[in-house]
């Protein structure tokens, strides 16, 4: 049974009974009372007469006394019965209001509308479990992308969050345990539009049985896990999760890039940022001795990275038990300025305050900035809401866990092959990324490009196959044929997929065959645009071959009939 309606009739048995008794002894005092007609005799009101007449007085419509006048037994009886049953009424009303502002009736009618929404679903979807400030900024990018989402979270106030959020698409959303498996089949995990879950809670066991549990339930389906520990990440990728997060380690990465190869980073913060926003700027951290403020996950993922440049650090850790063995370490909480002077603050080239209060990392920053003015400063940041404080502090650089997670996914989620693409790239040196970047900075109008798959098949480039039966064509001709149909559908082919191979920023000479796959760049909102032309038989053929060929049997008879070369045009 439904489950709103069996918390109702459970609560309201009570009233119910009330209102049935009390119309019952109204009824039965009807039809035993006598009346008197115009003759003098008794006369006794039938079923009919009766059920008539309690239905017109419970709705208040009031037609009188039927089918006779009255006796005056009758009328202080229909006097009694009234006052009975607005009693009656006011008790089962006052118990309906009560139940109504019972939150679980509440949450058991917005669970009942949250399944509802999901089951209607007519576009593809992804599941995001976790509406922290990971979760928050990944449905934003979605929806600003035009891609649909469902949120699980167990923090009714992040709900309501989601709820007073402008939006420009609705977003189902429900309070709930996201490594409950029901909670999960109530979301969508096997409905037939579901694109992927992402589980982004601040709870690693959470995650993980996240991930077990879409792999047991629905096996063809990606999960993206965020996981803050390697033991996890481990465990994760044991099972066959398809994308794991892990914020400190994909930082310590990005700042040995950073350090070594400021073209191959600039190019890697380029392509994964939120599309649409301004462009990162170049960042060239100074190579020498820095100080590690924090030897935490963040610490250890940074330092790892520095020596395998062979870089030197000075550890400042305020728990013992965290200590450096490998180097030297000063036991403090580096806010203090005698510790950041004893780890040698004034001939240290950097500082990275990484740990988990965003307080002690402030303090830190501006200290070590009033010791050593010169110094490149990297600061961990680690709530959304101290956004506005770290960006007045200045700091070089800024590590946000909850927006490089976001990042990630959503370039796994709307480029799969992106993370090849940068894997690859990472064999290139600085020049290779420089010119590349600089093509890139051509085509965006300084803002992060979106990146974007293009798989030549049936399903998604259908006029392109067509096309590509009828004669050859290169990556070039494809790319003018869309520049010219629009000015601003300029783009920058990334890498070529085929069998397998992987082709980097493919040349405009290079050919393009069925079952390639195409990864490419530009503004944003260009590649809905892409997309539509790909399925556009007649203007693709027109814009690359310049020769509009009729595809109906009439206009292709009506061709073969007029003389060559005067062939219309899609003006």
């Amino acid at each position: 049974m439904n489950k709103v309606i069996f918390l109702f009739l459970r609560r309201m048995r009570t009233p119910l009974l009330v209102l049935i008794g009390a119309y019952t002894l109204a009824g039965l005092g009807l039809l035993l009372i006598p009346g008197v007609d115009e003759y003098g005799e008794p006369w006794r009101m039938d079923i009919l007469h009766v059920l008539y007449f309690l239905s017109y007085t419970a709705t208040t419509t009031g037609f009188g006394e039927v089918p006779r006048e009255f006796s005056e037994a009758q009328r202080l009886w229909v006097m009694f019965s009234i006052y009975l049953t607005i009693i009656a009424w006011l008790y089962a009303i006052g118990k309906i209001l009560a139940l109504v502002q019972e939150p679980a009736f509440r949450q058991a009618v917005r669970y009942q509308g949250f399944e509802r929404h999901v089951r209607r679903m007519q576009e593809p979807f992804y599941i995001v479990c976790g509406y922290g400030d990971t979760g928050s900024m990944l449905v934003k990018a979605l929806v600003h992308r035009g891609q649909r989402a469902v949120v699980i979270d167990l923090n009714v106030d992040r709900i309501n969050d989601l709820e007073l959020t402008d939006l420009s698409s609705h977003v189902p959303a429900m309070v709930g345990d996201a490594s409950v498996s029901r909670h999960l089949r109530s979301a969508g995990l096997r409905h037939p539009l579901c694109q992927g879950v992402v589980a982004v809670t601040d709870n690693d066991d959470a995650n993980l049985k996240i991930a077990i549990t879409v792999k047991l339930l629905n096996p063809t389906l990606p999960v993206v896990c965020r996981a803050h520990t390697r033991s996890t990440q481990d465990n994760m990728a044991s099972f066959g999760t398809d994308h794991i997060v892990n914020p400190f380690d994909a930082f310590g990465e990005r700042l040995t890039l950073a350090l070594h190869s400021p073209g191959l980073y600039l190019l890697r913060e380029w392509l994964t940022s939120v599309p649409d926003t301004p462009l990162p700027r170049p960042v060239e951290p100074p190579q020498g001795t820095w100080i590690l403020v924090g030897f935490g996950r963040l610490g250890r993922a940074v330092k790892q990275g520095m020596k395998s440049l062979g870089m030197g650090t000075v550890v400042i850790e305020e728990i013992a038990e965290r200590a450096d063995p490998d180097g030297p370490c000063l036991q403090g909480r580096g806010t203090e300025a005698d510790t950041l002077q004893q780890a040698g603050i004034a001939n240290a080239v950097g500082l990275l305050a990484g740990t988990d209060e965003d307080t002690n990392n402030l303090s830190c920053l501006m200290t070590a900035r009033t010791l050593n003015p010169d110094l490149f400063i990297v600061a961990r940041q680690n709530h959304y809401d101290n956004r506005d404080i770290f960006r007045a502090a200045k700091p070089d650089l800024i590590m946000r866990p909850s927006e490089m997670i976001a990042e990630a996914i959503l370039a796994h989620l709307s480029a799969p092959l992106l993370a090849r693409f940068l894997q690859l790239s990472l064999e290139k040196d600085d020049d290779w990324a420089n010119e590349l970047l600089s093509r890139i900075s051509a085509v965006t109008d300084e803002v992060v490009p979106e990146v974007w798959l293009v798989s030549v098949n049936d399903k998604s480039a259908p006029a392109l196959v067509r096309l590509l039966q009828e004669q050859s064509i290169t990556l070039g001709a494809l790319l003018d044929a869309t520049h010219a149909w629009r000015d601003s559908f300029n783009c920058v082919p990334l890498m070529r997929v085929r069998e397998g191979e992987a082709l980097l920023t493919p040349g405009p000479e290079t050919d393009i065959q069925t079952g390639d796959r195409l990864l490419l760049c530009g503004q944003p909102r260009v590649a809905d645009r892409f997309h539509h032309l790909l399925r556009d038989v007649q203007a693709l053929r027109y814009l690359v071959t310049g020769y509009n060929r009729p595809d109906g049997w009439v206009w292709r008879a009506g061709s073969r009939r007029s003389r060559p070369g005067t062939t219309g045009n899609t003006n």
